[in-house]
């Protein structure tokens, strides 16, 4: 019912927020599928995966844009007027959110489905070149914007998008200057989407020659005959491949998204301690901070990936609990609700519609898509915003507060 209460005095900017953002986006994929061909090949790869890290930047600009579009009608920001503070303007907000929000985004992977609309709208763009080619028994270059930069100019590029990406990460320690998390955050994705090409040559000779490996093949066959020896053990595994995944669509991402409306709204935690605040293991957290720097960095080293991407989640739980267990299932519970009734939405205008020419839905399918999509992403940023604010009040009722920026 708040979500639904969020919808009504929002939905306005919300539809504008991602109309804005879908048109940027189409924009930018069309302009890297043109700028990719031509002569100076390698520069013009460059220039393509720079729009694409830019296509990263805009889905940053307008998740924070509809995420802060929704302050000004939660009962939390009120309260904070209340006490006497200041409305937080966008680009405060949006350079605050950008490093962690590229940290996020790499940790659970969601460039992938840049990449591929990007891999997609190149196909699409340029799908008469690749027949042509295909026709006269040529190598077509179709589809191969990602992948067909030297690796020695990929090695470059990451070296200086690394170095950039330093730099700012130590300014936004300062809290010096504007919009260093936002330069932050491009310099973050740029190093990713500029080793793409060098990553992939690597990973298919590694691969390669681990096939091969005596002990890969040895461990791979021991690992079977012990679960057809353990009847158990393979049906353990069975269930966790196929739970796993489910768990993740279902609870990771919507705590990861549910972590960035926290940074949005101003009330969030990254670090370790918040994260075991108030439990036995806080006092360990304190004698780490007192240990050697050696001690320190090792401890970083071992659990960088676990805090990257686990540390944020666990504290967007604990916060959300505050608010009552059953608000963090009913959360989960509306995301997948949402997420699969558009699915079958989608599916039910599909068979209304329906098509005596198959090639009908090449035109068709963009406007069902862009309304789906639409439905999807207004509803899920209030819902964040309306499980937020029921956790941020319920905690100040309990005297409770968020940590608040």
């Amino acid at each position: 019912m708040h979500t639904l209460r969020l919808l009504g005095r929002c939905v306005l900017p919300l539809v504008l927020w991602f109309a804005a953002g879908e048109a940027v986006r189409f924009g930018l994929l069309y302009g890297a599928t043109e700028v990719a061909y031509g002569d100076f090949r390698q520069v013009r790869l460059v220039a393509t995966i720079t729009l694409l890290t830019v296509v990263v930047l805009a889905a940053l600009t307008v998740v924070t844009g509809m995420l802060h579009t929704l302050r000004g009608a939660l009962w939390e920001m009120r309260a904070r007027e209340a006490e006497g503070a200041e409305d937080e303007p966008f680009f405060t907000a949006l350079d605050r959110v950008a490093p962690a929000f590229a940290v996020l985004y790499m940790a659970w992977g969601f460039q992938t489905e840049d990449a591929r609309d990007l891999q997609q709208m190149d196909l699409f763009h340029h799908f008469f070149d690749m027949t042509e080619a295909a026709f006269f028994g040529e190598k077509s270059q179709v589809g191969r914007s990602l992948i067909d930069l030297d690796w020695r100019v990929s090695v470059a590029t990451m070296v200086v998008a690394f170095g950039l990406k330093t730099l700012f990460a130590k300014l936004v320690e300062r809290g010096t200057g504007r919009f260093y998390g936002f330069a932050a955050a491009f310099s973050e994705f740029a190093f990713v989407f500029y080793g793409l090409n060098a990553t992939v040559a690597v990973a298919d000779a590694r691969s390669e020659w681990v096939e091969h490996r005596t002990v890969v093949v040895g461990t791979e066959s021991m690992w079977t005959k012990a679960q057809d020896a353990v009847p158990v053990l393979k049906t353990l595994t069975g269930v966790v491949n196929d739970v796993w995944p489910l768990f993740l669509d279902s609870v990771a991402i919507p705590l990861a998204w549910l972590t960035v409306a926290m940074l949005v709204f101003g009330a969030y935690a990254d670090d370790t301690r918040t994260m075991l605040k108030g439990t036995r293991f806080e006092r360990g957290i304190d004698r780490l901070e007192g240990s050697h720097d050696l001690t320190k960095r090792s401890f970083e080293r071992v659990t960088g990936g676990f805090q990257e991407r686990w540390v944020p989640l666990v504290n967007s739980l604990r916060l959300v609990i505050k608010g009552g267990a059953p608000l963090f299932g009913m959360m989960c519970l509306c995301y997948v609700a949402v997420t699969v009734g558009a699915q079958y939405a989608d599916r039910a205008v599909r068979t209304l519609v329906g098509s005596q020419v198959e090639w009908a839905w090449v035109y068709l399918e963009p406007p069902l898509a862009f309304g789906r999509d639409l439905l999807v992403t207004v509803v899920t940023m209030a819902l964040l915003a309306a499980t937020f604010d029921l956790a941020a009040t319920r905690a100040r009722l309990r005297g409770e507060a968020f940590t608040t920026e």
